[in-house]
């Protein structure tokens, strides 16, 4: 997937209107349980963004290492996942 692929471009605005949201809630001083809510709800509007990236990376940059035969660019592209799976979410 394209990084400037506009259904990942439009869920992203999206998302940037869910976390102003939440800071106008936070500044009005609404209900915890609603603002912690809508807290998980960018995190998983997030977690499915975090999924197409990952997706498209396979389907092109991992496919196309494979395709290519170049040993150095398909153990690039290995490497690339593990270190990024191996890091802890904070």
């Amino acid at each position: 997937m394209p990084h400037h692929d506009p259904k990942l471009l439009a869920r992203l605005s999206r998302i940037e209107g869910q976390v102003h949201g939440v800071s106008t809630m936070v500044k009005e001083g609404r209900y915890c349980i609603d603002v912690v809510a809508q807290v998980r709800a960018v995190r998983s509007a997030l977690a499915r963004v975090e999924q197409m990236l990952l997706d498209g990376h396979l389907k092109h940059c991992v496919e196309e290492a494979i395709s290519s035969g170049d040993p150095k660019q398909q153990r690039q592209k290995v490497a690339e996942l593990i270190e990024l799976l191996g890091r802890t979410d904070r």
